[in-house]
């Protein structure tokens, strides 16, 4: 690394990580094959113009004659948007720190899904409901890789010793 600072991530079992440090403008695109391949009402990327995988390679799913789409192969998380010709974007929410990506810009806003308008505006839970859930969250045991770089994968299970 030679004065540059690098973000990493990687996908959600650990198998794959990755690295960068010339990014483009983070988006959020609205378009179906966004919303069909992460599942969600948008994809949220970012161009990464020096992507370089530290660990692991990353399947590939063409999902049209232009774009190819980065995902592992183990555990299913898509990693990139790969347009032909150009840099490959990252899915932002795999870096280790996606608040540093902040989107700037939304595309494909006629594919918008209606009530993604609305998101900002609806209700979380209650103290109450919030309370009654507690228990329910603090029994689950996070089998999902770190956010930050790890020696080894799949890490050693740790004992109480």
């Amino acid at each position: 690394m030679t004065g540059k600072t690098y973000l990493s991530g990687g996908c959600q079992c650990g198998a794959i990580r990755y690295r960068a440090s010339d990014f483009g403008r983070s988006s959020l695109c609205h378009c179906r094959m966004c919303q069909k391949a992460l599942g969600g009402p948008f994809a949220a990327l970012v161009t990464a113009k020096d992507l370089e995988y530290t660990r692991g390679q990353p399947k590939h799913f063409q999902s049209s004659n232009k774009v190819k789409r980065g995902f592992c192969g183990e555990c299913g998380t898509p990693l990139t948007f790969e347009f032909d010709g150009w840099a490959p974007d990252v899915t932002v929410t795999t870096m280790d720190d996606p608040e540093r990506m902040p989107p700037v810009i939304q595309l494909a806003t006629e594919m918008r899904l209606p009530w993604c308008e609305r998101v900002i505006d609806m209700p979380g839970l209650s103290e109450d409901e919030i309370a009654k859930a507690a228990a329910h969250y603090a029994a689950i045991t996070s089998f999902q890789h770190p956010d930050h770089d790890t020696a080894s994968w799949p890490q050693e299970a740790k004992t109480d010793e």
